[in-house]
């Protein structure tokens, strides 16, 4: 299939462009945005005040409560969403009561808009941070970035070598060394995560999402998407189209 890797990967990734745009809910993109890490993403969501958002429901005729209870629901959401991403059951919750708390003492609707910028910005650096906990070497965690930057390619040691400046025996033994996988299962693991989120949250079809992340056949993704979920594309779609349930599980 003849597809523009690039521009469907950065299209899903970003979702800047109404182009080719696939339908997706926003409140699940938003929740998704801060688990995956985007600090930048996340800025861009929340440049709109949570006063102005559309569609924000009336849980209490006081204005200042009725941000508050809002505030209240994202905190908890954002805090489960970000234990599944891997964040500690307890630290994801005492962020969360934090933040709370502190809306609790606002005095006026603007100031609790405000610290929801705040918590969702939060909430999103300690994922990226998180991401690299266990990473230590400059040369990994740029490899890691890289990685994440271009799903939509195929990546090798050798090239990765090569951006970094290192020898591929050594920055493969490095890689393996910090991270506990090799460059190819990593690139391997990101691809079927991010495989994943396109399945359950945009209406590509298996065989354009197999194009997209480069792999080199639809045959190819299948197989390695039932090695590591246990199902195929068609059936994890089926199971988890736009499904805002829950694993406490943190995925690894």
């Amino acid at each position: 299939m003849n597809v523009d890797r690039e521009l469907f990967y950065k299209e899903f990734v970003q979702r800047e462009s109404n182009i080719l745009r696939a339908p997706y809910d926003p409140e699940l993109e938003f929740y998704s945005v801060i688990k995956s890490g985007d600090i930048k993403k996340t800025r861009e969501l929340c440049s709109q005040s949570l006063l102005d958002k559309n569609g924000l429901g009336t849980l209490s005729e006081d204005p200042l409560q009725n941000v508050k209870y809002h505030l209240v629901i994202t905190a908890a959401l954002v805090a489960r969403y970000c234990i599944q991403g891997g964040m500690g059951v307890s630290a994801a919750f005492s962020l969360s009561d934090f933040y709370i708390q502190k809306a609790d003492r606002c005095k006026t609707p603007q100031d609790v808009a405000d610290l929801h910028q705040i918590m969702c910005l939060d909430y999103a650096k300690r994922m990226k941070n998180l991401r690299k906990e266990k990473i230590c070497s400059r040369h990994v965690a740029n490899c890691i970035d890289y990685i994440h930057d271009h799903l939509h390619t195929r990546i090798t040691a050798g090239f990765l070598a090569g951006y970094v400046g290192l020898d591929p025996s050594y920055l493969s033994r490095l890689f393996k060394k910090e991270t506990g996988l090799s460059i190819s299962e990593y690139i391997r693991f990101k691809k079927i995560e991010t495989a994943r989120n396109m399945l359950a949250y945009s209406d590509y079809s298996p065989s354009l999402i197999s194009s997209i992340l480069a792999f080199p056949s639809q045959s190819y993704f299948t197989e390695i998407f039932r090695r590591h979920t246990g199902m195929t594309p068609l059936r994890y779609r089926s199971q988890h189209f736009r499904n805002t349930e829950f694993d406490d599980r943190p995925h690894t």
